[in-house]
């Protein structure tokens, strides 16, 4: 889940003086936006990306970044689109990844969850459906999901062994038949059992808003549920600042601080 998407990264050149640090640093970390092929997308998710904006489009940018406001705290989000490192900073917290280990500096020891889980975890759910052509993704057909007199048809999504956090996971990603909009996701969770589920979870995705001509999630409604019968809405979780740039951050800005530490997976 956490693999490389390309783009290109122009660099203006100044001729007869140094380039400011920062844009060293960034033509440093640019990399060459490979050609895009989606014939190994089913028709359907072609469809999809496309109504979406693009998967050209959603290619073309390096960072992305958003704020969540939750009722206890505010967090902000930073990835890099290529190498999916990550920060996420909140009061007194501040977590992330490198390309190598995941970190996190909590001098307060306030942090409850499992950072190793949290990483990346919102920005998988906020970059869909475009984390959906990532490598190593297998597609088949789902059976159709029906919620208030709409038949929703939809495309099972897994995974090669090996691939990402945990490569058992399965993903529902299901569109409105009209307009190609994703509308809803189900999803298993085997991060510590290491085994498959067929307990899916479910998401509305019906309030969008254009970024840079990409159709993002504005915000996202959990739903109970039982089985593949959804219930009623939980409070809508939203996204707040959000916004994308072609331009890459320094890989100082992923780095792991003085006084973080390394995390491993908790075990249950």
């Amino acid at each position: 889940m956490k693999l490389v998407l390309a783009s290109l990264f122009c660099i203006a050149m100044i001729s007869c003086k140094e380039a400011p640090k920062e844009t060293q640093a960034q033509s440093e970390t640019a990399e060459t936006n490979p050609t895009l092929d989606d014939s190994n997308y089913p028709e359907a998710m072609r469809k999809v990306f496309a109504a979406h904006g693009g998967l050209a489009t959603w290619k073309d940018h390096r960072m992305l970044s958003f704020e969540i406001a939750k009722p206890d705290k505010r967090e902000k989000h930073s990835i890099d689109l290529y190498s999916r490192n990550e920060k996420i900073e909140m009061p007194g917290i501040v977590m992330g990844s490198n390309g190598k280990d995941i970190w996190l500096l909590d001098e307060n020891v306030a942090y409850k969850g499992d950072a190793v889980f949290y990483h990346n975890l919102m920005f998988y759910f906020y970059a869909m459906p475009f984390v959906l052509s990532d490598e190593g993704i297998n597609y088949s057909r789902a059976e159709d999901l029906e919620f208030e007199g709409t038949s929703y048809p939809g495309i099972r999504i897994s995974y090669n062994e090996g691939v990402g956090l945990s490569s058992k996971d399965e993903y529902f990603m299901h569109y409105n038949p009209k307009t190609f909009q994703m509308e809803w996701l189900g999803y298993t969770v085997t991060y510590r059992s290491g085994e498959k589920s067929d307990n899916i979870k479910w998401i509305r995705y019906n309030d969008w808003v254009d970024v840079e001509g990409l159709i993002l999630p504005k915000s996202l409604t959990w739903h109970d549920y039982e089985g593949r019968t959804i219930k009623a809405p939980r409070e809508p979780l939203l996204f707040e600042n959000v916004s994308l740039s072609k331009v890459p951050m320094a890989d100082e800005f992923f780095a792991k601080p003085v006084n973080a530490k390394i995390v491993n997976r908790k075990k249950e």
